[in-house]
């Protein structure tokens, strides 16, 4: 996915800037930029990679370099960022968390019209490139943008700095969020709020869906007011949101909580003790230990230090070997005990099989895993949750093939909590991974938890629901 953070002030904004974006590294682990303006030195821009360190330590060294009193930071889980740009709009530096599907039909376009790319990534069109193309087409940044959201079909959701200020524009469907936080007249953009309360900043609003604003030192101008649909993804609060985190005035950690809680009253399975599979498994376990009345403990544990997260390498055995690597087991709590397991989804199903395999080998008698959300059925065409390059990667997927002879067949029936297809699947899932039981929440639960109406929230991977965004309609 990705995320980033952007700053404005009267006094240099370096600090803010390293530290805000630093607070959204767990939203991606592939490559990381900074850029910042400074009146007297212009633009000033650094890239690197992360899939074989962190961002602190990769940034660190460089801070002196940059210079100026606005930047805009980026943790990018596809390409190199920031994109700077010379246009009839002025000099500016673009940052984006976006899912081009169509990226090579609108590059065809692009080049019919004589424009060219010069930002590749691995011999492919740098998508923030294309996006930065495509606002420039634009008469002003407004025209650009919504130019970028009648065009791509996916999502995306930027920050332009320029050379007056900080442009944010969220995606025109609002699948990921922006949020604005206010230190007097220093003013961030950012995709997590968990960035800024250790900043002093005060969390003041959400940006909403379409909606473009401009940050500068004077305060906060609406360029475009937001658009009236809105389709957040739900996987915010089920997985890559930080518990402290706050999307559309719901926090993170409340949503986990509250939907184990309900899993936790609504399950009749006797057992021991209830363990989170660390991190965004933690919350639902703490809420299925007080709804179901068992004790909560850390039966397994992650070794935080050096390990990121394990379904970002590109090689599934790399994946694997991470996820492994990084949970230890405690024998000690584990030996003879029947433990619930709970955590954020199942997607392959290699890790859980693997930890559930571990499991037993240090003791516990019995393993139930309890499952925050809804079995993926779809896969994402809007952000790209996961690794996946195909829906077959999906345990669901693959047990569909296997019992219809076809992958797609029946979707529908699957997804349904109350239909025998859905009992099935269920059933054979915890049978391939080895588990004692295996039960997932169900999507009214989440919704419940969330406190929006259905209607604004995207639930595609769990019900083939969701939509592309339609410009006509608004």
């Amino acid at each position: 996915m990705g995320g980033f953070f952007g700053t404005i002030g009267s006094k240099d904004c370096i600090n803010d800037l390293f530290y805000g974006t630093d607070y959204n590294s767990h939203l991606g682990t592939k490559r990381a930029g900074l850029v910042t303006y400074d009146t007297e030195h212009g633009f000033t821009r650094s890239i690197h990679s992360l899939e074989r360190d962190y961002f602190r330590s990769r940034f660190e060294a460089e801070l002196e370099h940059f210079r100026g009193n606005s930047g805009v930071g980026v943790i990018s889980d596809t390409d190199p960022q920031p994109i700077l740009v010379n246009s009839h709009l002025g000099r500016f530096a673009v940052v984006t968390v976006a899912r081009v599907n169509n990226l090579r039909e609108i590059a065809r376009e692009l080049m019919e019209k004589r424009m060219h790319f010069s930002e590749m990534s691995q011999n492919n069109i740098n998508q923030t490139e294309l996006i930065a193309l495509l606002i420039n087409m634009g008469d002003t940044f407004a025209d650009g943008i919504n130019l970028v959201y009648k065009k791509v079909k996916g999502s995306c959701s930027m920050l332009i700095l320029t050379e007056d200020g900080i442009i944010a524009a969220r995606d025109a469907l609002g699948r990921t969020p922006i949020v604005i936080g206010r230190r007097g007249d220093t003013y961030a953009a950012t995709s997590e709020s968990a960035s800024l309360p250790n900043l002093n900043f005060e969390l003041l609003r959400d940006v909403g869906p379409g909606e473009i604003i401009k940050l500068t030192t004077n305060g906060i101008e609406v360029i475009q007011q937001p658009f009236s649909r809105c389709q957040i993804c739900a996987f915010m609060w089920v997985y890559y949101g930080f518990p402290a985190s706050d999307y559309e005035g719901v926090n993170t950690e409340y949503v986990r909580e509250e939907a184990g809680k309900v899993m936790g009253q609504e399950d009749d399975t006797e057992a021991d003790c209830v363990c989170g599979i660390p991190d965004s498994g933690v919350g639902t376990a703490l809420g299925y230990a007080e709804g179901h009345g068992i004790p909560y403990k850390r039966a397994v544990l992650k070794y935080t230090p050096t390990w990121p997260r394990s379904f970002t390498p590109s090689k599934q055995s790399r994946r694997s070997l991470v996820a492994r690597m990084k949970l230890i087991p405690n024998a000690a709590i584990l030996k003879g005990q029947r433990v619930v397991f709970c955590d954020d989804s199942i997607v392959r199903g290699t890790q859980l099989k693997d930890n559930v395999k571990t499991f037993f080998e240090n003791g516990a008698r019995e393993v139930h895993a309890r499952i925050s959300c809804p079995p993926l059925v779809y896969g994402c065409p809007f952000i790209a949750f996961t690794a996946s390059k195909s829906d077959l990667e999906l345990i669901t997927r693959r047990i569909i093939q296997d019992f219809e002879g076809d992958p797609n067949k029946n979707l529908d029936k699957y997804a349904r909590t109350d239909s025998p297809e859905y009992q099935r699947m269920v059933k054979e899932i915890g049978v391939r991974l080895g588990l004692t039981s295996v039960k997932f929440n169900k999507i009214e639960t989440l919704i419940k938890a969330i406190g929006l109406p259905k209607n604004r929230i995207c639930t595609h991977c769990f019900d083939g629901s969701g939509y592309y965004f339609d410009s006509s309609e608004e």
